[in-house]
């Protein structure tokens, strides 16, 4: 009831698709391929008291504090890295387009 989806990365995309590397770090970059990283698209938040999250049951509507058609939030590894929308990968599974990249605010 978290108003979050978790999402499995990726497999990393071919040797042909990866970003161009400077010679000789091409090696160095493999290794960064292979790490697992967690992926969740949240639709949105709500705050309740203890009382009223103990009271929903089976069909219970949660409001969150989005809009319909307002992007959602991309977290990698608890970190905000861009805003997307939900979109249909095929018929029974969701997926997520990403519209804007989010600018980190650490300097490097």
């Amino acid at each position: 009831m978290s108003g979050s989806d978790n999402f499995e990365a990726m497999a990393p995309p071919p040797q042909d698709q990866r970003p161009a590397a400077p010679t000789g770090t091409m090696r160095d970059l493999d290794a960064v391929y292979d790490i697992p990283v967690q992926i969740s698209a949240v639709l949105g938040r709500a705050t309740m008291q203890v009382s009223q999250l103990l009271k929903l049951g089976r069909g219970a509507v949660v409001e969150l504090d989005r809009r319909l058609g307002e992007a959602v939030d991309i977290y990698v590894n608890n970190r905000l890295v861009a805003r997307g929308e939900v979109v249909m990968v095929d018929d029974n599974r969701l997926g997520i387009t990403m519209t804007e990249i989010v600018k980190s605010d650490r300097g490097g």
